[in-house]
Protein backbone atom coordinates (compact mmCIF):
# COMPACT_ATOMS: atom_id res chain seq x y z
CA UNK A 1 0.00 0.00 0.00
CA UNK A 2 1.58 3.50 -1.12
CA UNK A 3 0.95 7.30 -1.11
CA UNK A 4 -0.30 6.56 -5.04
CA UNK A 5 -3.10 3.56 -3.90
CA UNK A 6 -4.65 6.29 -1.00
CA UNK A 7 -4.71 8.99 -3.93
CA UNK A 8 -6.90 6.57 -6.24
CA UNK A 9 -8.81 5.26 -4.59
CA UNK A 10 -9.88 8.97 -2.42
CA UNK A 11 -10.29 10.20 -6.29
CA UNK A 12 -12.41 7.56 -6.91
CA UNK A 13 -14.51 7.98 -4.22
CA UNK A 14 -14.98 11.63 -4.76
CA UNK A 15 -15.56 10.71 -8.70
CA UNK A 16 -17.68 8.31 -7.92
CA UNK A 17 -16.91 6.38 -10.43
CA UNK A 18 -13.64 5.19 -12.15
CA UNK A 19 -13.89 6.45 -15.41
CA UNK A 20 -14.30 10.05 -14.23
CA UNK A 21 -11.25 9.11 -11.48
CA UNK A 22 -8.74 8.03 -14.47
CA UNK A 23 -9.53 10.97 -16.37
CA UNK A 24 -8.73 13.53 -13.38
CA UNK A 25 -5.68 11.76 -12.93
CA UNK A 26 -4.57 11.29 -16.14
CA UNK A 27 -4.19 7.92 -16.22
CA UNK A 28 -6.20 4.71 -17.66
CA UNK A 29 -8.90 3.42 -16.28
CA UNK A 30 -7.45 -0.34 -15.51
CA UNK A 31 -4.87 1.48 -13.55
CA UNK A 32 -7.75 3.06 -11.29
CA UNK A 33 -9.01 -0.64 -11.50
CA UNK A 34 -6.15 -2.57 -10.90
CA UNK A 35 -4.98 0.18 -7.39
CA UNK A 36 -8.57 -0.41 -5.83
CA UNK A 37 -8.41 -4.11 -6.31
CA UNK A 38 -4.54 -3.78 -4.46
CA UNK A 39 -6.09 -2.35 -1.70
CA UNK A 40 -8.96 -4.92 -1.33
CA UNK A 41 -6.44 -7.20 -1.78
CA UNK A 42 -4.25 -5.73 1.07
CA UNK A 43 -6.50 -5.52 3.64
CA UNK A 44 -9.08 -8.26 3.06
CA UNK A 45 -12.28 -5.93 2.62
CA UNK A 46 -14.59 -4.60 -0.20
CA UNK A 47 -13.89 -1.10 -0.96
CA UNK A 48 -16.72 -0.51 -3.10
CA UNK A 49 -20.17 -1.91 -3.88
CA UNK A 50 -20.84 -2.51 -7.99
CA UNK A 51 -24.45 -1.14 -8.80
CA UNK A 52 -26.07 -0.67 -12.02
CA UNK A 53 -22.83 0.67 -13.68
CA UNK A 54 -22.32 2.46 -10.02
CA UNK A 55 -19.81 2.40 -7.41
CA UNK A 56 -20.99 2.81 -3.58
CA UNK A 57 -18.61 3.34 -0.90
CA UNK A 58 -18.86 0.52 1.88
CA UNK A 59 -18.84 0.65 5.33
CA UNK A 60 -15.20 -0.34 5.50
CA UNK A 61 -14.55 2.05 2.36
CA UNK A 62 -15.92 4.53 4.58
CA UNK A 63 -13.44 4.18 7.00
CA UNK A 64 -10.69 3.99 4.74
CA UNK A 65 -11.80 7.37 3.05
CA UNK A 66 -11.61 8.98 6.47
CA UNK A 67 -8.13 7.67 7.44
CA UNK A 68 -6.83 8.60 3.77
CA UNK A 69 -8.30 11.95 3.18
CA UNK A 70 -6.18 12.88 6.60
CA UNK A 71 -3.34 11.05 5.29
CA UNK A 72 -3.20 12.23 2.37
CA UNK A 73 -3.67 15.89 3.88
CA UNK A 74 -0.67 15.27 6.16
CA UNK A 75 1.55 14.01 3.03
CA UNK A 76 0.85 17.59 1.08
CA UNK A 77 1.72 19.46 4.45
CA UNK A 78 5.02 16.84 4.83
CA UNK A 79 5.86 17.44 1.03
CA UNK A 80 5.25 21.73 1.48
CA UNK A 81 7.51 22.16 4.33
CA UNK A 82 10.29 19.99 3.36
CA UNK A 83 10.11 21.88 0.08
CA UNK A 84 10.31 24.92 2.08
CA UNK A 85 13.22 23.70 4.29
CA UNK A 86 15.17 22.82 0.81
CA UNK A 87 14.90 26.03 -0.10
CA UNK A 88 15.83 27.61 3.66
CA UNK A 89 19.21 25.56 4.08
CA UNK A 90 21.77 26.49 7.02
CA UNK A 91 25.63 25.57 7.57
CA UNK A 92 27.38 25.34 10.46
CA UNK A 93 30.84 26.28 10.37
CA UNK A 94 33.46 25.74 13.22
CA UNK A 95 36.63 28.09 13.21
CA UNK A 96 39.79 28.44 15.41
CA UNK A 97 40.44 32.00 17.06
CA UNK A 98 42.72 32.88 14.55
CA UNK A 99 40.68 32.03 11.63
CA UNK A 100 37.56 33.75 13.70
CA UNK A 101 39.33 36.92 14.46
CA UNK A 102 40.58 37.58 11.02
CA UNK A 103 39.11 35.63 8.00
CA UNK A 104 35.34 34.41 8.77
CA UNK A 105 33.94 37.37 8.17
CA UNK A 106 34.93 37.43 4.18
CA UNK A 107 33.89 34.32 4.35
CA UNK A 108 30.18 35.01 5.70
CA UNK A 109 30.22 38.10 3.31
CA UNK A 110 30.71 36.14 0.29
CA UNK A 111 28.45 33.55 1.29
CA UNK A 112 25.97 36.22 2.02
CA UNK A 113 26.29 37.30 -1.63
CA UNK A 114 26.36 33.85 -3.14
CA UNK A 115 23.31 31.97 -1.02
CA UNK A 116 21.08 34.57 0.25
CA UNK A 117 18.83 32.08 1.44
CA UNK A 118 21.29 30.03 3.47
CA UNK A 119 21.51 30.80 7.21
CA UNK A 120 25.19 30.09 8.39
CA UNK A 121 25.93 29.93 12.12
CA UNK A 122 29.82 30.05 13.71
CA UNK A 123 31.24 28.36 16.39
CA UNK A 124 34.26 30.23 17.37
CA UNK A 125 37.03 27.95 19.73
CA UNK A 126 40.22 26.77 20.18
CA UNK A 127 41.59 23.73 17.26
CA UNK A 128 40.88 20.94 19.67
CA UNK A 129 37.23 21.62 20.06
CA UNK A 130 36.30 22.77 16.62
CA UNK A 131 38.06 19.00 16.00
CA UNK A 132 35.62 17.82 18.10
CA UNK A 133 32.91 19.49 17.26
CA UNK A 134 33.13 18.22 14.16
CA UNK A 135 33.58 14.68 14.80
CA UNK A 136 30.24 14.93 16.83
CA UNK A 137 27.93 16.38 13.97
CA UNK A 138 28.25 19.67 16.01
CA UNK A 139 29.28 22.00 13.01
CA UNK A 140 29.55 21.28 9.36
CA UNK A 141 33.02 22.14 8.51
CA UNK A 142 35.87 23.74 10.41
CA UNK A 143 38.44 26.16 9.05
CA UNK A 144 41.24 25.88 11.73
CA UNK A 145 44.83 26.38 11.71
CA UNK A 146 47.74 23.53 13.01
CA UNK A 147 47.64 19.55 13.04
CA UNK A 148 44.12 17.59 13.72
CA UNK A 149 44.34 13.81 15.14
CA UNK A 150 41.44 12.01 14.12
CA UNK A 151 41.99 9.93 10.85
CA UNK A 152 37.94 10.55 10.36
CA UNK A 153 38.57 13.85 8.84
CA UNK A 154 39.54 14.93 5.39
CA UNK A 155 41.94 17.86 5.77
CA UNK A 156 42.70 20.24 2.99
CA UNK A 157 45.31 23.06 3.45
CA UNK A 158 44.17 26.32 2.02
CA UNK A 159 46.40 28.97 2.91
CA UNK A 160 48.87 29.47 5.11
CA UNK A 161 49.17 31.62 8.57
CA UNK A 162 52.34 33.09 9.96
CA UNK A 163 53.15 33.01 13.66
CA UNK A 164 54.87 36.00 15.02
CA UNK A 165 56.27 36.48 18.64
CA UNK A 166 55.32 39.49 20.17
CA UNK A 167 55.88 41.99 23.12
CA UNK A 168 55.16 44.81 24.80
CA UNK A 169 56.82 47.88 23.45
CA UNK A 170 58.70 48.54 26.92
CA UNK A 171 59.98 44.15 26.75
CA UNK A 172 63.57 44.06 27.72
CA UNK A 173 63.49 42.21 23.76
CA UNK A 174 61.86 44.74 22.23
CA UNK A 175 64.70 46.28 20.59
CA UNK A 176 66.17 43.85 19.50
CA UNK A 177 67.54 42.95 15.48
CA UNK A 178 67.32 39.61 16.24
CA UNK A 179 66.11 36.85 18.71
CA UNK A 180 67.29 33.37 18.93
CA UNK A 181 65.31 30.62 20.48
CA UNK A 182 67.54 30.48 23.48
CA UNK A 183 66.74 34.01 24.27
CA UNK A 184 63.02 33.08 24.83
CA UNK A 185 64.54 30.33 27.11
CA UNK A 186 62.56 31.15 30.66
CA UNK A 187 61.05 34.35 29.39
CA UNK A 188 57.04 35.14 30.92
CA UNK A 189 54.94 34.01 28.61
CA UNK A 190 50.78 34.52 28.14
CA UNK A 191 49.06 31.56 26.21
CA UNK A 192 45.65 30.35 24.91
CA UNK A 193 44.28 27.70 26.83
CA UNK A 194 46.07 23.81 26.05
CA UNK A 195 44.11 22.81 23.23
CA UNK A 196 45.15 26.20 20.90
CA UNK A 197 49.12 25.66 22.33
CA UNK A 198 49.74 22.18 21.43
CA UNK A 199 49.60 23.13 17.54
CA UNK A 200 52.23 26.21 17.94
CA UNK A 201 54.71 25.41 15.86
CA UNK A 202 56.93 27.95 18.12
CA UNK A 203 56.23 26.21 21.28
CA UNK A 204 57.19 22.79 19.56
CA UNK A 205 60.20 24.09 18.13
CA UNK A 206 61.30 25.88 21.64
CA UNK A 207 60.60 22.33 23.54
CA UNK A 208 62.49 20.18 20.60
CA UNK A 209 65.45 22.69 21.74
CA UNK A 210 65.12 21.89 25.53
CA UNK A 211 64.15 25.53 25.82
CA UNK A 212 60.83 26.19 28.06
CA UNK A 213 58.47 29.52 28.26
CA UNK A 214 57.39 30.22 31.52
CA UNK A 215 53.55 30.22 31.35
CA UNK A 216 52.37 33.41 33.68
CA UNK A 217 49.15 33.92 32.07
CA UNK A 218 46.67 31.76 30.44
CA UNK A 219 43.28 32.94 28.94
CA UNK A 220 40.78 32.18 26.40
CA UNK A 221 40.05 35.83 25.25
CA UNK A 222 42.39 36.59 22.70
CA UNK A 223 42.21 40.31 23.55
CA UNK A 224 43.01 39.65 27.38
CA UNK A 225 46.22 38.04 26.12
CA UNK A 226 46.98 41.38 24.15
CA UNK A 227 46.21 43.41 26.46
CA UNK A 228 48.43 41.39 29.23
CA UNK A 229 51.49 41.57 26.37
CA UNK A 230 51.11 45.43 26.45
CA UNK A 231 51.05 45.78 29.91
CA UNK A 232 54.31 43.97 29.66
CA UNK A 233 53.24 40.27 31.49
CA UNK A 234 55.32 38.71 28.84
CA UNK A 235 55.69 37.12 25.42
CA UNK A 236 52.85 35.62 22.91
CA UNK A 237 52.46 33.64 20.13
CA UNK A 238 50.12 34.83 17.61
CA UNK A 239 48.92 34.88 14.26
CA UNK A 240 50.73 37.94 12.57
CA UNK A 241 47.39 38.89 10.74
CA UNK A 242 45.86 38.88 14.53
CA UNK A 243 48.03 41.61 15.79
CA UNK A 244 48.37 43.87 13.02
CA UNK A 245 46.69 46.66 14.04
CA UNK A 246 48.69 46.69 17.50
CA UNK A 247 51.90 46.34 15.79
CA UNK A 248 50.53 49.52 13.37
CA UNK A 249 50.14 51.82 16.36
CA UNK A 250 53.46 50.93 18.09
CA UNK A 251 51.46 48.92 21.33
CA UNK A 252 53.10 45.45 20.41
CA UNK A 253 56.18 44.58 18.66
CA UNK A 254 57.29 41.73 16.62
CA UNK A 255 60.35 39.81 17.72
CA UNK A 256 62.96 39.12 14.60
CA UNK A 257 63.29 35.43 15.30
CA UNK A 258 66.54 34.29 14.11
CA UNK A 259 65.20 30.94 12.61
CA UNK A 260 63.10 32.96 10.44
CA UNK A 261 59.38 32.79 9.01
CA UNK A 262 57.27 30.30 11.23
CA UNK A 263 53.83 29.15 9.11
CA UNK A 264 51.49 26.94 9.16
CA UNK A 265 48.47 25.76 7.21
CA UNK A 266 44.93 27.09 8.01
CA UNK A 267 42.88 23.72 6.63
CA UNK A 268 39.15 23.33 5.51
CA UNK A 269 38.15 20.35 7.48
CA UNK A 270 34.87 17.92 6.73
CA UNK A 271 33.88 14.71 8.63
CA UNK A 272 35.28 11.45 5.55
CA UNK A 273 31.44 10.69 5.91
CA UNK A 274 29.61 14.13 5.98
CA UNK A 275 26.86 14.43 3.40
CA UNK A 276 28.00 17.12 1.45
CA UNK A 277 25.37 19.69 0.45
CA UNK A 278 25.30 22.44 -2.14
CA UNK A 279 25.61 25.23 0.59
CA UNK A 280 28.54 23.01 2.30
CA UNK A 281 29.93 22.80 -1.29
CA UNK A 282 29.47 26.61 -1.84
CA UNK A 283 31.36 27.30 1.42
CA UNK A 284 33.82 25.33 0.79
CA UNK A 285 34.41 26.85 -2.86
CA UNK A 286 34.80 30.21 -0.83
CA UNK A 287 37.49 29.29 1.39
CA UNK A 288 39.36 27.25 -0.58
CA UNK A 289 40.05 30.95 -2.36
CA UNK A 290 41.06 32.61 0.51
CA UNK A 291 44.62 33.65 0.65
Amino acid sequence: MTIRHLKIFTETAAAGGMSKAAQRLHISQPTVSQAVAELEKYYGVKLFERLSQKIYLTKEGELMLSFSRHILDSFEQMEEAMNQAAEKTSVRIGCSVSVGTCLINDVLDKAKERMPECSVSVLVSNSADIEQAILNNQVDLGIVEGILKSSDLLVTPVCEDELAVVCGRQHALAGKKNVSLKMLDGQDYVSRESGSAERNQIEKMLEDSGLHLNRTFCSTNTEAIKNAVIRGRGIAIFSKRVVEKECRTGELVILPLEVGTVTRNINLVIHKNKYVSQSIRTIEEIVRALN
